[in-house]
């Protein structure tokens, strides 16, 4: 079965008031592209090219004017809408007829993870069981999802938002589940502030003993970039790697290019439409090295 891709896009991005009240802030620049470019290239990462975007209704279009069809890329990219925001495990209900019983990969829109060996660690995801997770060791973790784990890495209990953490280890916005987290979600009940918890479905697979955890150590990079701070931070963190390493993060022309789902001839021409801009002369110098 083929792993299905879902980015959550939706919500009113009220913490980043007032640059969200007449736009999305998945829609937003971190340096040099929008923010929602760099979890659509985790996902490109795992070898996924089957796409689905999760918009609010006014949103919706603007997402597909920006990403199209995802042809251009070398993937497919569908859209739908989430009415209401309910939590993130409501994206799984949403996806369910796109994912027609296959596994998945949920990405949250407002994340950013940077870091070498990503490709081969989110492919490693990528042909598991049951559920993965990956958790990043953070110092303030009451604002997060927290998994408790053993001396193995194994979980031992997960909690959302804990007033007493038991861990620093913080649950990232990407999640990769089988093919029963539509029905999982769909089993799920509000928590006290009205929500499908994607926690609570996290805690579904512990359970049944089918949640595993990778932990992201020294060398990776994570974002949430859903606050002013955290969006500067990320867009000078993507600007210092670019400009000093001379290669771009988060650039699905580059990714689908170094997968072979896109030609060096089609590279090209996606680099001169993006016009005379630091991002498309990054990407005519792949073009060149891939001439050589």
């Amino acid at each position: 079965m083929t792993r299905k891709g879902i980015i959550l896009a939706g919500g009113a991005g009220t913490r980043l008031h007032p640059l969200t009240l007449v736009v999305s802030k998945q829609l937003l620049p971190v340096y040099d592209k929008p923010l929602i470019y760099y979890p659509l290239t985790a996902l490109m990462l795992a070898g996924i090219r089957d796409v689905l975007v999760i918009a609010t209704p006014d949103d919706a279009p603007h997402f597909h004017r920006l990403l199209g069809d995802g042809a251009r890329w070398g993937i497919s990219i569908a859209y739908a809408v989430q009415p209401k925001p309910e939590g993130l495990a409501q994206a799984l209900v949403i996806a369910a007829p796109f994912l027609g019983g296959e596994p998945s990969c949920l990405a949250l829109g407002d994340n950013l993870i940077y870091g070498n060996g990503l490709s081969q660690l989110l492919q490693g995801a990528n042909s598991t069981d049951g559920a993965t997770v990956f958790a990043y060791h953070v110092d303030d973790p009451s604002r997060y999802g927290v998994v408790d784990l053993d001396g193995a890495g194994r979980p031992l209990a997960i909690e959302e938002k804990p007033l007493a953490p038991r861990s620093p280890w913080a649950v990232i916005g990407l999640y990769f589940y089988d093919g029963s987290a539509p029905d999982r979600a769909r089993a799920l009940k509000p928590s006290a502030r009205g929500e499908y918890e994607i926690t609570d479905l996290h805690k579904s697979y512990l359970a049944d003993a089918a949640l595993h955890v990778v932990r992201l150590g020294r060398g990776f990079a994570w974002f949430d970039a859903g606050t002013h701070a955290s969006l500067l931070d990320a867009g000078e963190f993507i600007r210092v790697v670019q400009r000093r390493q001379r290669y771009l993060v988060g650039s699905p022309e580059e990714v689908a290019h170094a997968a072979g789902w896109i030609t060096t001839e089609d590279l090209a021409r996606q680099a001169d439409a993006l016009g005379n801009t630091e991002y498309a002369a990054t990407l005519k110098s792949i073009t060149l090295e891939a001439a050589r």
